[in-house]
């Protein structure tokens, strides 16, 4: 009762904000695609207007592995990003699965109730992260001399920003663009990113080397002052993209390409078309990118309200905890290899924690496939059509395929990490996950468009 009653009042916090109408009827594939293309421009603008009334944005500049995750610019009305409403989802999202909130997601009522108390959370976390950041004055060199109004103004901001990245992201996944404004803006920032690493043609220091790698060797080499070693490797130790980066980068997209596509088969038989052998693929990375998705946001706010806690707790102890929560390169295991150490353990461990309980929050454990199965009509050869034999027989496919392909795309987001690909290791996991979900996405518009009756065997 209790938990019921919470999800009403966060609900009735949710309905304060505009919402979009679900469309009437489908959009075509067209208006979507431009839809979604307007929505990235509109997240652009946010991600490039500076708030009025502050000084600085470097000293609340956040790493790249935050900024990609939950989708951020230090200093403009994106500097909440999707924190907030990723934060929120993830909150009851965990709340639901444990049983400690009592909801029926199954249910439209159910759904409906549960998007409407994200977004109200996803308010409430809004105006206290933006509260944190005016009050940890990150955005003034001397925070004490500045007017109350000032500080008022850049909160009311930062909330307004939060706030409009919400209801973009709540547009698009009601069926006006494609996929979700979450996975759009986390695309957008990875590409950001990647792509100033390759071509700034600027330093990102006073009096510092070029940041951007071709303009950079272009430069170096019209001087005569190229140095290989050093655009190989040795810049890495500055956090400037290097070769070596580059070369993991398109290495780390193909094997991502691969594994994204590959499938494992289970052999099982159509009983209603007269026992129709054929085979039920399972995805090879079986839950996605969620793993590091989720333990990304987990240590992002983490650093984040430890970022605005520091003056309270001391640098000195903030810095320390950071240092164990900072993805590691090289140069971090030849320098401090203990700290490397820990975060790569930390990491792996969250990730697989984390794969196993969305495997069990978003249905796709044994027992869920297996009632799935029966409900369509399909068998496991030799095996009889019961719930809790066909739930066994998963689960020696299901579980250890969590398992496994937790570690591979916490593996790979680290080896990224390590050797300083562009967009950090986690942002190519995410850019190259959410792609092949636009592809699938466009495949499966574009098929239901040319064959209109495949919408009732599909139930479109």
């Amino acid at each position: 009762m209790l938990g019921l009653s919470l999800i009403e009042i966060l609900a009735k916090i949710g309905q304060i904000i505009p919402s979009a109408p679900r469309p009437i009827k489908r959009v075509s594939i067209g208006k979507r695609l431009v839809f979604t293309v307007l929505v990235a421009i509109a997240y652009i603008i946010l991600a490039s207007t500076k708030l009025y009334g502050i000084q600085t944005a470097g000293r609340g500049a956040l790493s790249p592995v935050i900024s990609i995750i939950l989708a951020m610019q230090s200093g403009t009305f994106a500097q909440l990003g999707i924190g907030p409403i990723v934060t929120a989802g993830l909150i009851l999202q965990i709340l639901v699965g444990a049983k400690i909130l009592n909801i029926d997601l199954n249910d439209p009522e159910g759904r409906q109730k549960f998007t409407l108390a994200s977004k109200g959370l996803g308010i409430i976390l809004a105006i206290i992260e933006a509260t944190g950041f005016v009050v940890s004055g990150v955005y003034w060199y001397t925070p004490q001399v500045v007017s109350a109004w000032i500080k008022i103004a850049v909160t009311l901001q930062l909330i307004w920003g939060g706030i409009l990245i919400i209801m973009l992201d709540e547009a698009v996944q009601k069926g006006w663009g494609m996929g979700s404004g979450i996975s759009l803006f986390i695309l957008i920032g990875v590409a950001w990113r990647f792509f100033s690493e390759l071509l700034t043609p600027y330093s990102v220091e006073s009096g510092g080397e070029i940041y951007g790698l071709i303009p950079y060797i272009i430069v170096m080499a019209r001087n005569g002052a190229l140095d290989f070693w050093h655009v190989f490797i040795t810049r890495l130790a500055r956090g400037y993209p290097t070769i070596v980066g580059l070369a993991t980068s398109i290495i780390l997209i193909i094997i991502l390409s691969y594994l994204n596509a590959a499938r494992i088969n289970i052999p099982i038989v159509i009983s209603r078309y007269g026992g129709i052998k054929t085979k039920v693929p399972l995805q090879l990375l079986y839950v996605t990118n969620i793993p590091v998705l989720l333990t990304g946001i987990l240590i992002s706010d983490i650093i984040l309200f430890l970022n605005l806690l520091q003056n309270r707790i001391g640098v000195e102890v903030a810095n320390k905890i950071r240092s164990y929560l900072t993805p590691p390169t090289m140069y971090h295991f030849i320098y401090s290899p203990w700290t490397s150490i820990t975060y790569v353990i930390i990491f792996l461990v969250l990730c697989i924690l984390f794969g196993l309980l969305w495997v069990e929050i978003a249905g796709l454990n044994p027992e869920a496939q297996a009632e799935n199965l029966i409900n369509a009509g399909l068998d496991i050869p030799g095996m009889r059509r019961n719930p809790k034999i066909l739930a066994s027989y998963l689960t020696r496919y299901i579980y250890p395929l969590t398992v496994f392909s937790s570690i591979v795309v916490a593996a790979i987001s680290l080896v990224g990490d390590i050797f300083g690909s562009y967009g950090t290791g986690t942002g190519i996991l995410l850019a190259v996950g959410i792609l092949f979900n636009y592809y699938q996405m466009l495949l499966y518009e574009r098929t239901i468009e040319m064959y209109p009756m495949l919408k009732r065997l599909v139930g479109g």
